[in-house]
């Protein structure tokens, strides 16, 4: 039996991150090949005209899936019913800007779109945030939609985990799919930790420890780490433009294994609404390790944390509680 459509929200879909993200959608990447999906897509109104063109691309591409495409620059038309919402939208920081400018305009961003979400979107709506910085944006989004359960409300570290699952594939010169249970904790910015303590490579001899296979802890624990950190910024260095494509390409396996779960043994990386595991504060939206299932997502309990890796977790969060109260400072 034919499935019914899923209504599927992108916000600065005129965008770079937009223009490579919705194809995926459209072609059954992010859902699954039988799920077919109606596309709705916001942007701000000086963006119309090449949101449109964007309207018309989706059309020319006769995707299958594809049911039905909402292009709009009014974000209630555009959160109408909606099951799953991807904010990609959000104000980018310029140069010369402070941090508090930047959060300023998120919030109020965050605040507009959270309510047309609270009021409009359909029940049980999935939000995943990828516009920075997108854990406080996150954060931001869950105060004005109250009704969103917050376990519903999550934002993109995905993109780092699959950094990290890259950079171990090119150190250890095996195939990216045979490297699994990376972690990253915290914020999606230079202060996060790419943690492989417990990630594993699949060997012809059985699955291996990463540190044991990579026997180079100066490099784990130094330009590892500082290269998924700083990717984002050597992306943006190389092409003149921010990382798209492995954005978008990370959002969709973010509400992939969201929506239809991790395979057994395996643990990807979501920036949720923590609950004081691993002695992270409650109440910040943090990087940690999950397992999907039917829907939900469970952060992995009961890893072993080293004083290493203990200072990183706690640096991250301290970050973290810095942004929460610049922003809550913004909406007095």
């Amino acid at each position: 039996m034919a499935k019914d459509p899923v209504r599927v929200l992108v916000t600065g879909a005129a965008g770079q991150i937009g223009y490579a993200l919705v194809p995926m959608i459209a072609r059954g990447v992010m859902l699954g090949p039988d799920q077919p999906v109606i596309l709705h897509m916001l942007d701000i109104p000086p963006a119309a005209e090449a949101l449109n063109g964007v309207k018309m691309e989706l059309v020319d591409a006769a995707f299958p899936l594809l049911k039905g495409v909402v292009a709009t620059t009014d974000a209630v038309e555009a959160c109408t019913a909606v099951n799953i919402a991807i904010m990609v939208g959000g104000f980018p920081r310029k140069e010369g800007m402070e941090r508090k400018d930047v959060m300023s305009k998120n919030v109020s961003i965050y605040k507009s779109q959270a309510s047309a979400l609270e009021e409009h979107a359909a029940a049980g709506c999935k939000v995943l945030v990828v516009a920075n910085p997108a854990n406080t944006n996150a954060l931001i989004l869950k105060e004005f939609a109250p009704s969103i359960p917050e376990k519903n409300i999550t934002c993109l570290t995905r993109l780092d985990h699959n950094r990290a699952l890259g950079q171990i594939s090119e150190k250890l010169n095996v195939q990216v799919s045979d490297v699994k249970n990376v972690i990253i904790w915290g914020n999606h910015s230079s202060t996060q930790y790419p943690d492989v303590n417990h990630a594993t490579v699949k060997t012809p001899s059985g699955e291996k420890a990463v540190r044991e296979l990579v026997k180079d802890d100066a490099w784990l624990t130094g330009d590892f780490i500082k290269t998924v950190q700083q990717r984002g910024a050597a992306i943006i260095k190389a092409r003149k433009l921010s990382s798209a494509l492995s954005a978008a390409s990370s959002a969709c396996d973010h509400i992939r294994d969201w929506v239809l779960g991790t395979p057994e043994g395996t643990w990807v990386s979501m920036g949720v609404y923590s609950d004081g595991s691993y002695n992270v504060p409650s109440g910040l939206i943090y990087s940690f390790p999950v397992t999907c299932h039917n829907g939900e997502w469970k952060i992995v309990q009961g890893l072993a944390i080293d004083d290493f890796s203990r200072k990183k977790l706690d640096l991250t969060a301290e970050e973290l509680s810095e942004e929460k109260a610049l922003a809550y400072s913004c909406l007095s």
